[in-house]
């Protein structure tokens, strides 16, 4: 039997459903509201959105005072000239006779961050190295010399001293971890215009290999850092220290904009310490340079990324522990070695003095020899 849109048959059906689909909603409207009676919420979508943030100037007047302006003043040793046959022209360009070498000061412009209150700052080693005097500038217009501690350029970072009571230190956050995405403000002195604050978020953590220092474990952000920026702070939304900031990215040819680093908290945190205790950061070394290379295994096919020595320091613990250039480690104590990084945080998280089982492949014959490792001096970069 059919129904036709006008028969008896078809219209009652239609009434039928609408009283089922009525009732079915009645029903649900009772339960909502029994639920809500008995104290069960139901979700609310809107309540559970982020709240918008307008503004972070509690964040910047909490950290803001704490960072400074740094002025460098560095003397710069300059190769002597001479003008040929004509030495009246010399005297009057300012330009010494020859074999007399010129010296001039240059200032190096940056940024700092007080985290004790009676003076300890943090900043860049790239800004104060090789200054004669430095002068800081404080939150208050205040100006006041400055003393370096102790300086690591192996992570970029210095300490310096001020004289001081009662000033304003930066607070710390006690969770240390950082996330991709989260809002952070940069605070410096960018191009000597005065204090800036610029604001991005985390774009990536845990960067290295990119040249900047010995050991990187960078926080890149998007944030605006700038020449006199170095040294300065970067902080979360509640103006606490989360990072260093060190670097950014300007290779112009590339376009590149809006990569900055800064060095994470917890680094800065152990080398302020060190060095105010000791005057310099305790680090095992090796006395050895590496290369990252594949070694292919001939019977399987298979690929396995090792550390080819390159270079051995005469009189290192390398050398006396029997390694040459040319040798694959593959093993440094308890851990396999894969790439550059790996081997440099074993490295320098060993104390001087321990005693540490490497192994290596040399000319295809594998050998292992206990190393002793020494305090790492200060290297000076190959030419």
């Amino acid at each position: 039997m059919t129904f036709s849109p006008s028969s008896a048959g078809f219209r009652a059906s239609i009434r039928f459903l609408a009283r089922w689909i009525t009732a079915g909603l009645a029903l649900a409207f009772l339960l909502i509201v029994a639920r809500s009676t008995l104290g069960t919420d139901v979700p609310d979508l809107r309540r559970s959105a982020p709240p918008s943030v307008n503004s972070y100037a509690d964040a910047v007047s909490l950290a803001g005072p704490a960072v400074v302006n740094i002025y460098a003043n560095k003397l710069v040793t300059e190769p002597a000239n001479r003008i040929r046959g004509n030495p009246l022209a010399g005297k009057i360009m300012g330009i010494s006779p020859a074999g007399r070498p010129r010296h001039r000061v240059e200032q190096s412009l940056g940024s700092a961050v007080i985290v004790t209150s009676d003076g300890y700052m943090l900043t860049n080693h790239h800004v104060i190295s090789a200054a004669v005097e430095i002068q800081a500038v404080l939150w208050d217009g205040r100006v006041i010399r400055a003393e370096i501690v102790g300086s690591d350029p192996d992570t970029d970072l210095a300490v310096l001293k001020i004289d001081g009571t009662n000033l304003p230190a930066i607070s710390f956050s006690e969770d240390t971890g950082v996330r991709i995405g989260d809002v952070v403000l940069a605070i410096g002195n960018p191009f000597g215009i005065g204090q800036t604050v610029t604001m991005g978020i985390i774009s990536a953590t845990g960067r290295h290999g990119l040249n900047l220092s010995t050991y990187e474990n960078l926080i890149q952000t998007d944030a605006a850092i700038n020449f006199g920026n170095s040294g300065g702070a970067l902080v979360d939304v509640e103006g606490r220290l989360i990072g260093i900031n060190t670097a950014h990215y300007d290779d112009l040819a590339l376009g590149a904009e809006g990569i900055g680093f800064a060095i994470p908290y917890e680094t800065a945190r152990q080398v302020l310490d060190e060095i105010i205790a000791q005057g310099f950061v305790t680090r095992g070394w090796l006395g050895l340079d590496v290369i990252p290379l594949e070694l292919r295994n001939t019977n399987s096919g298979e690929v396995r990324p090792v550390l080819q020595v390159a270079r051995v320091y005469a009189g290192g613990p390398a050398e006396l522990g029997g390694l040459r250039p040319g040798d694959l480690l593959l093993r440094f104590g308890e851990n396999d070695l894969y790439n550059l990084a790996q081997l440099s945080d074993a490295e320098a998280g060993t104390a001087p003095g321990t005693a540490v089982e490497v192994s290596a492949v040399r000319g295809g014959v594998p050998l292992s020899t206990s190393i002793t490792l020494i305090q790492r001096p200060v290297l000076q970069p190959t030419p």
